[in-house]
């Protein structure tokens, strides 16, 4: 199952591969959960939505676990109502996304448990260097242009008028 554990402090998420997914069954989306069996010590969290193994969301105000078709109100104005398929606010074996936000923070700051990630730079391929050079020649002056045609390098020809 995958969590993905929001903090509403510092506007980041962290997404996490949980192998143990009974931490979150018969669980309804707007209870706290203590994140403490995740590694997250001193942390509370509030499941606030999620997704099933197909994709679709799960809607808070739907009792339940099945997924059901309702109609949904997408323009007031012209009334236009569509049946949309949604998954109830009960977290089952169905569920494969659980997304939570902090509510109460432990002793450590949620950045150290962010992996770090490496920047690496990576070699250019062809394609990039033809697009490099292009833009290094967009970029030049035009008094360098106009000097290379006065003197015949380049490979940019004098007009013929």
């Amino acid at each position: 199952m995958n969590i993905v554990i929001s903090d509403p402090k510092s506007g980041k998420a962290f997404s996490h591969k949980a192998e143990d997914a009974a931490l979150f069954l018969n669980h309804k989306v707007g209870e706290e959960v203590s994140l403490d069996s995740l590694g997250f010590e001193g942390y509370t969290a509030v499941i606030t939505g999620g997704s099933d193994k197909e994709g679709f969301p799960i809607k808070p105000d739907l009792e339940g676990a099945a997924r059901r078709r309702i109609f949904v109100t997408l323009d007031k104005k012209k009334g236009l109502r569509q049946r949309i398929a949604f998954r109830g606010n009960l977290i089952t074996n169905e569920t494969s996304q659980v997304n939570l936000a902090v509510k109460k923070h432990g002793s450590k700051p949620f950045e150290e448990f962010m992996p770090k990630v490496k920047v690496e730079e990576k070699a250019l391929s062809a394609k990039e260097e033809l697009i490099a050079k292009s833009m290094a020649n967009v970029e030049r002056s035009k008094e360098e242009v106009l000097k290379e045609r006065e003197a015949g390098e380049g490979g940019i020809k004098k007009p013929k008028h």
